[in-house]
């Protein structure tokens, strides 16, 4: 059913193969797109993006467990707990 593809990177211009496997997998997952990247600049992409991406924004709270103060990155919710992590680990141990 599948053949292997020979396709252009659309960043380096170079021919890279669109493997039977990565076909298929790709028709398992729903993707109707053909890869437009090698794997290098795949990677380099995601690599350079997750660099640029800002620091997450933290909010202190109060461990409802052990009463430490914490961090935690997400806005807490008056009447909801916020563990700590240590707590959180051990909670779901």
């Amino acid at each position: 059913m599948f053949e292997d593809k020979t396709l252009v990177c659309q960043d380096c211009g170079q021919d890279f193969i669109f493997t039977v496997g990565e076909q298929e997998f790709y028709q398992e997952k729903g993707f109707e797109n053909e890869p437009k990247r090698c794997r290098d600049c795949r990677t380099n992409r995601r690599n350079n993006r997750s660099e640029n991406r800002e620091p997450r924004k933290m909010f202190a709270a109060v461990c409802a467990d052990c009463g430490a103060d914490t961090e935690v990155p997400f806005k807490p919710v008056d009447g909801r707990p916020v563990l700590c992590l240590s707590c959180f680990q051990k909670n779901k141990a």
